[in-house]
């Protein structure tokens, strides 16, 4: 399965959303460094990313169209505070997946796996290698 990537400043929330992830099975790799997403959507070890609403003191909607321009076809989730219309749209605009609001409660704990399914049912699996083996 390919890795999730959750990046938050907020350590609360980054735990809680890793905690409901593992259970369901996902690889997930959690950070408050914008330096290790950017790695990671480099070197395809997260095709799926959860930013917060801030990640290493960078505001996600600054940080997102790096990521985008880094590797287009990553699925961002932005998971802030931000409610205002205008920063949506601006977000929709760089092409983020999904949005939810935080605080994320146990109610939206659906909604959360139902998207995050839905971001890796859109990914195509990139061929295995025997270990050992160089790829393409």
């Amino acid at each position: 399965m390919f890795g999730l990537l959750i990046a938050d400043d907020d350590v609360d929330s980054r735990a809680r959303l890793a905690k409901m992830l593992i259970d369901e099975g996902y690889d997930v790799v959690v950070t408050d460094r914008a330096s290790h997403v950017i790695e990671g959507i480099l070197k395809d070890m997260a095709r799926v990313v959860i930013l917060g609403g801030q990640v290493d003191g960078l505001r996600a909607s600054d940080l997102l169209p790096v990521l985008k321009r880094c590797k287009s076809d990553v699925k961002v989730i932005i998971a802030s505070e931000e409610e205002s219309l205008p920063a949506l749209r601006k977000l929709r605009k760089e092409g983020i997946f999904y949005h939810f609001v935080k605080p994320i409660r146990v109610e939206d704990s659906d909604e959360v796996r139902q998207v995050v399914q839905c971001a890796f049912g859109n990914i195509k699996p990139l061929p295995r290698h025997p270990e050992g083996v160089a790829g393409p």
